[in-house]
């Protein structure tokens, strides 16, 4: 008994949390980050001002949650879909157009990682830490495939990670200058030279 009433608290406030994480993507993507108020992020999850407060510090403490949601949303995606080396260009290519329907928030994530890039920016260890996360978990990818004769020679797993997650980034970068741009074909150009026909 005493320890469901432990839980009840913590599952209001996660869920809570993940209300105002909702009303908070859904301002953003609209209005953009710089016209997006803590007050209208509140009414839309239903709650005052003060009462965000006391989840979040502040919008840009917010605005990495957001972020850091879609990530995790991604990564469980990736690892659900990608189980071998034929689903890695289906998976990326579907992930751009996901971006694409969302030009907005692809914009806030280029201006944080960018501005993250200080030492002293509130989401500086959350991105030095993803970016190695992701570049390991890849690079373990394609070490196994590496090793099946499927990666080009002379080019290793380590570096044809950062260069696929290099060329994600900077597409979309490309993009929101130009949105009349295809980034998709150069990605698959990309994953083409890199990979070796499966000859069995």
């Amino acid at each position: 008994m005493s320890q469901a009433k432990a839980r009840g608290p913590y599952a209001k406030t996660a869920a809570r949390r993940e209300e105002i994480l909702r009303a908070a993507r859904e301002s953003f993507a609209e209005r953009g980050y710089a016209e997006a108020s803590l007050r209208d992020i509140a009414e839309r999850a239903g709650i005052t001002a003060a009462g965000l407060l006391h989840h979040f510090r502040g919008k840009e403490e917010l605005l990495g949650a957001v972020l850091a949601q879609r990530d995790s949303e991604e990564w469980a995606e990736g690892t659900a879909r990608v189980t071998g080396l034929e689903d890695l260009a289906p998976y990326f290519s579907a992930r751009l157009r996901k971006h694409q329907e969302h030009p907005e928030l692809m914009c806030l994530w280029i201006e944080l990682a960018a501005a993250a890039s200080r030492p002293d920016h509130l989401a500086h260890s959350y991105f030095v830490d993803r970016q190695a996360h992701g570049l390991a978990h890849l690079t373990e990818g394609l070490r196994e495939y590496a090793e099946r004769g499927r990666l080009r020679k002379g080019i290793s797993p380590t570096s044809a990670a950062l260069m696929i997650e290099a060329m994600l980034s900077g597409l979309q970068g490309k993009w929101l200058l130009n949105q009349d741009l295809d980034i998709i074909e150069p990605l698959n150009d990309l994953l083409r030279l890199l990979f070796e026909a499966d000859d069995g």
